[in-house]
């Protein structure tokens, strides 16, 4: 019997780069890159290199934006009731105490992936201020678009995302599904009718100084995500095919967006 040999050789970034072509990137389209890189890997290089092929495909006239999220900085998300599963009170409040401020500057991201990561740490880059639900972008319009991210619109027309849909920029699911693209939850802020809101609580750090935030804002749900993004992969507007080792989609942000605002108007309820 023949046994087949799987090819599992580093991809460097010229193919990346080619895989990029191919889904219609190309220069000045910017992006917003969510990435799970050991869904697509081996990369030489790592998360450098495939930054450095984004880059490349994109061109300098455009900007790469990645969500660079900190859902362990909140006692109100999934991360914080993961984490505090089973303790006693006493130990969930010592748990809490111990959670560090978020800091623009120097906060990492939590499960975002290390292409996220190597952005938000590079030279250059700017990261939008929401203590929760943040992005990072590198380019000619970093600065412009992460200029806005109120405390009460995680993702929001005034977060980012809708910065990003004003200029019509692309999605690339690198290695992941509907289920991590954000740009879906612009589409719950402008259903026709008010979105459930809760109480959220975050912890930020201002001038040395631990403090902690509650606020009001809308309860985001991406339950359904999937069987948007069924739908969405038979839509023109989407592009589908290999990056490195994996699969990969390409998506024109503002028709996805408004593409699952009907969705929802049709099948989710009031």
């Amino acid at each position: 019997m023949t046994t087949r040999t799987v090819d599992v050789r580093p991809v460097g970034r010229a193919r990346l780069v080619e895989d990029l072509l191919r889904l219609g990137v190309s220069p000045p389209r910017s992006v917003l890159v969510h990435s799970s890189m050991r869904r697509y890997g081996p990369i030489e290089g790592g998360a450098a290199t495939v930054v450095a092929a984004l880059r490349e495909a994109i061109g300098p006239r455009a900007t790469l934006v990645v969500p660079t999220h900190t859902a362990n900085n909140s006692t109100t998300s999934d991360a914080f009731r993961r984490a505090t599963e089973g303790m006693t009170p006493a130990e969930a409040a010592a748990y809490e105490e111990s959670m560090a401020g978020f800091d623009p500057s120097v906060t990492s991201s939590f499960g975002m992936g290390a292409v996220a990561e190597y952005v938000r740490t590079r030279p250059g880059a700017v990261r939008s201020r929401h203590p929760q639900t943040s992005f990072a972008a590198l380019g000619p319009d970093a600065e412009a678009w992460m200029a806005v991210h109120d405390l009460d619109c995680h993702l929001g027309e005034r977060s980012p995302l809708g910065a990003l849909y004003r200029a019509d920029v692309w999605i690339l699911l690198l290695g992941v599904g509907y289920e991590s693209c954000t740009a879906l939850h612009l589409a719950e802020y402008r259903l026709p009718w008010p979105p459930p809101r809760q109480r959220y609580r975050c912890y930020w750090q201002e001038g040395g100084t631990r403090r902690r935030y509650e606020f009001e804002a809308p309860r985001l749900d991406d339950s359904d995500f999937g069987l948007i993004g069924a739908e969405l992969d038979t839509q023109p507007f989407v592009r589908y095919g290999r990056f490195g080792h994996g699969w990969a989609r390409a998506i024109r942000l503002r028709a996805a967006v408004d593409f699952s605002v009907e969705w929802m108007r049709r099948h989710r309820r009031p």
